[in-house]
């Protein structure tokens, strides 16, 4: 798999990276294990965590297997800190659960810094490769979110400092005060904000891009052209609705536009997706989850794909926004 460099910096990734949040909820540990071992095996890199995948059970498995299955140093583990998990409200006999509240953003030192050492120590490891404040937390100042991200660097438990879940004038803020060298933002065919200002700022202040969510929710991959299968996203309740909004006509074009261009190619329209993404500007990765190996294999056939030139034209002009 070939490696990139992300942004200015001088860290090397994998351009396919390994998402885990399946992990502990749709993949057990044994599945987590052959997927971990054949993405390493096929020159992947770089691996997400977080605390809170599967409500911790994701980064067990992933500390489980790191060192006995896959050597730490082969790995470029990216993780993240800064949101506070809700307190489970309780519920009286007899009466209907409240609405489930939404985890607190706190970007304090003293939360980030105590979130990064208990997710070191879960997972047996002295240092993350990258890790992420996980979303733009406005009650902190930004000089304390930099002076955090520069601590932990130099204490030497994190190698490069980076963000997710913020907008591009945040991202620019603390890319101004603080050594940005990552950003991850979601990013697909089917939701191409992030190249009006989010791109341009990245690459503005040396920060490689990592796309979250590139195929959509499953979207691209074809696979709700048909209806909505039993055992998808699109007919969990949790994110039913999330799916379900985001099956419009638009969708509907590029994903029509993905298969003809993969029966063209002779892959998957999940591998095109893919490939569409990797190749846009000021991209240095992606993550992308599997619930099993085979859904993993498809993923990575993206790798070899080389998209022509017209045909990523073609997806350019297809999922372009309505102004």
């Amino acid at each position: 798999m070939e490696q990139r460099t992300v942004g200015r910096s001088g860290l090397r990734v994998s351009r396919i990276g390994l998402a885990t949040h399946t992990w502990g909820s749709q993949t057990d540990s044994d599945d987590a294990a052959v997927q971990l071992v054949a993405f390493a095996e096929a020159g992947g890199t770089l691996v997400e965590t977080s605390p809170a995948y599967a409500g911790g059970v994701a980064q067990r498995i992933l500390a489980d297997l790191l060192g006995d299955l896959i050597g730490r140093d082969e790995l470029v583990l990216s993780g993240c800190a800064g949101v506070v998990p809700a307190d489970r409200p309780r519920v009286e006999s007899g009466v209907p659960p409240p609405e489930p509240a939404h985890p607190a953003v706190d970007a304090s030192r003293r939360t980030l810094l105590r979130q990064l050492d208990r997710t070191l120590l879960e997972l047996g490891t002295d240092y993350l490769d990258i890790w992420n404040v996980a979303a733009w937390d406005p009650r902190t100042p930004l000089d304390e979110v930099a002076d955090t991200l520069e601590y932990a660097v130099r204490s030497g438990r994190v190698r490069y400092a980076g963000v997710r879940g913020f907008g591009a004038w945040q991202l620019a803020s603390l890319a101004t005060v603080a050594p940005i060298a990552a950003a991850q933002t979601p990013y697909s065919l089917l939701a191409r904000g992030a190249e009006d200002d989010f791109v341009p700022a990245a690459q503005h202040h040396g920060v490689g891009v990592i796309a979250s969510a590139p195929l959509a929710g499953g979207i691209l991959t074809g696979k709700y052209r048909d209806g909505v299968p039993a055992d998808s996203r699109g007919a969990d309740e949790a994110t039913a609705a999330e799916i379900r909004h985001r099956l419009d006509d638009r969708a509907t074009r590029v994903v029509d536009a993905l298969v003809t261009a993969a029966d063209g190619l002779g892959t998957s329209p999940l591998a095109v997706a893919l490939a569409w993404i990797r190749d846009r500007p000021g991209i240095a990765s992606m993550f992308v989850g599997a619930r099993d190996i085979g859904q993993l294999t498809g993923v990575m056939a993206a790798e070899t794909l080389e998209l022509p030139r017209a045909i990523a034209a073609a997806l350019d002009d297809v999922s372009a926004r309505a102004e």
